[in-house]
């Protein structure tokens, strides 16, 4: 059983404390590995500095789980009054309101969100300060089932066009079933041009390929076929960031990988978790991609020249 000690961190200069380290939150069983606490503050003290730059200046939305992953799930947006002044929010509109959203903008805020037990960080495509244009589009290649096989093609598909497009992509694991392709952008445009470039992208797609893909959104509709998912480019919405651990059993990993590797038969969705994801974030997969933002002018004429 997990005791009530705590134990203390240092980071950025600051003194962390993480309660109940040795509590449980992924429990082994059936080929997955036991993660504690302080399974994930040690995970985390060793990501960080390759998991911040993606989550720096931007609003989150935590998944804690304080009894572990098989217990209640709080799908957090709001920021405690309880937690530290010294750790960063931001106040964003919502319809009705505002909602004051935690920042992660150091590895003291992120070893303390481990400790509230955040397991899943979800990060907006925008950031603080212009929350309204992203710089960031995402395709979520979403199966039907567990057909890994069909999310590597879609991603070389769509890959391609990308490239026919001129525009530099990104290829994650989500840690789940699928992958994302991200395409960083300069910011300049808001979230219905972004939204309805991306729908034009996976139309275009699945128009020719309509045996394996489809943008229906509906379950029913879908079939077996690959969901091209484009819903997370819209203000408010997230999706989960980089080098981020899900809430399931063995604790994998969304992880950054390169295009090359999308041929490697090891790569599948939950190829990696807390015990093998810095050794890969170290690679430097995406090799400062993300940092050559693109306006979607000539690539929305050059797609409409291939639509005709």
């Amino acid at each position: 059983m997990s005791g009530d000690r705590s134990r203390t961190v240092r980071a950025c200069r600051r003194t962390v404390e993480i309660h109940r380290p040795d509590k449980v939150l992924f429990p082994g069983g059936g080929g997955a590995g036991e993660y504690t606490k302080g399974d994930l503050v040690e995970y985390h003290r060793a990501v960080a500095p390759y998991m911040l730059p993606h989550l720096r200046g931007r609003p989150l939305m935590l998944d804690r789980r304080p009894d572990g992953i098989g217990g209640p799930a709080f799908m957090q947006k709001n920021t405690p009054d309880s937690y530290p002044d010294w750790i960063t929010r931001a106040e964003v509109a919502k319809e009705g309101g505002t909602v004051t959203h935690t920042v992660c903008d150091s590895a003291a805020t992120l070893l303390f969100l481990v400790d509230q037990a955040s397991i899943t960080l979800h990060r907006w495509l925008s950031r603080t300060h212009r929350t309204g244009h992203p710089d960031r589009l995402v395709f979520d290649l979403d199966p039907s089932g567990d057909d890994f096989g069909a999310v590597r093609e879609a991603a070389r598909l769509l890959g391609e066009l990308l490239d026919e497009l001129k525009l530099p992509s990104a290829l994650m694991t989500t840690g789940s079933r699928g992958l994302h392709v991200i395409v960083p952008l300069t910011g300049n445009h808001d979230f219905d041009d972004v939204r309805a470039f991306a729908r034009d992208v996976a139309d275009t797609l699945a128009g020719a390929h309509p045996d394996r893909l489809t943008t229906a959104a509906r379950k029913k509709d879908r079939g077996d076929r690959l969901y091209l998912d484009i819903q997370r480019n819209a203000y408010a919405q997230t999706a989960v960031a980089p080098y981020t651990v899900r809430a399931l059993p063995g604790a994998p990993v969304a992880v950054p990988v390169s295009w090359d590797r999308l041929d490697d038969p090891e790569l599948h969705a939950r190829r990696w978790t807390v015990a093998d994801a810095v050794e890969q974030a170290r690679t430097d997969p995406w090799d400062g991609l993300l940092s050559r933002g693109r306006s979607l002018g000539p690539a929305r004429r050059r797609l409409a020249g291939l639509r005709g």
